[in-house]
C-alpha cells in the first residue's frame, strides 16, 4: 500500500512539473512573442532605434518584442540621472523618444508597429 502512495505521488509531481512547464512556455510566448528573426532583419538591415532607459514610449516599443529586443540596434540618447544627452544622439539630431532610423537616412518618430517597420525595412513578420 505505501507502495503505491509513493508511486501516486511521483505521478502527480511528475504531471504538475509537465503542466507548469507548458504554461511558462505559452505564458513566454505571450509576453512579446517571439521576433528574433524580425529584429535580426531589422539590424541586418540597418534599422536602429535611439530613445531613452526613462521614456515610456520606448518601454512600449521594447515590450512588443519581448526577448527578441536584444537583437535590435538601440542607441540610449539619456545620460544616467538625466544628466543630459550622449553625443551621438546630438549628432544625429535626435528630437525625441523613440526615434527610429532606417538604412535609407529616414527617420520617425514616436512608437512603430512591427507592420510599420516590417514595410520600412522590407522584413517579414512570419
Amino acid at each position: 500500500m505505501e507502495e503505491k502512495k509513493n508511486s501516486n505521488w511521483m505521478i502527480y509531481t511528475i504531471l504538475i512539473i509537465i503542466i507548469m512547464g507548458g504554461i511558462l512556455f505559452f505564458v513566454g510566448k505571450s509576453a512579446g512573442g517571439d521576433y528574433y528573426e524580425f529584429a535580426q532583419c531589422l539590424t541586418d538591415n540597418g534599422a536602429k532605434m535611439y530613445g531613452a532607459y526613462w521614456c515610456p514610449h520606448c518601454a512600449e516599443q521594447k515590450k512588443i518584442f519581448g526577448n527578441s529586443w536584444k537583437h535590435v540596434d538601440y542607441v540610449e540618447c539619456s545620460l544616467p540621472n538625466r544628466a543630459g544627452t550622449t553625443q551621438i544622439c546630438i549628432e544625429e539630431n535626435i528630437q525625441s523618444y523613440p526615434t527610429w532610423e532606417f538604412s535609407d537616412g529616414t527617420k520617425v518618430s514616436g512608437f512603430q508597429s512591427l507592420q510599420t517597420l516590417a514595410q520600412k525595412t522590407g522584413c517579414s513578420l512570419n
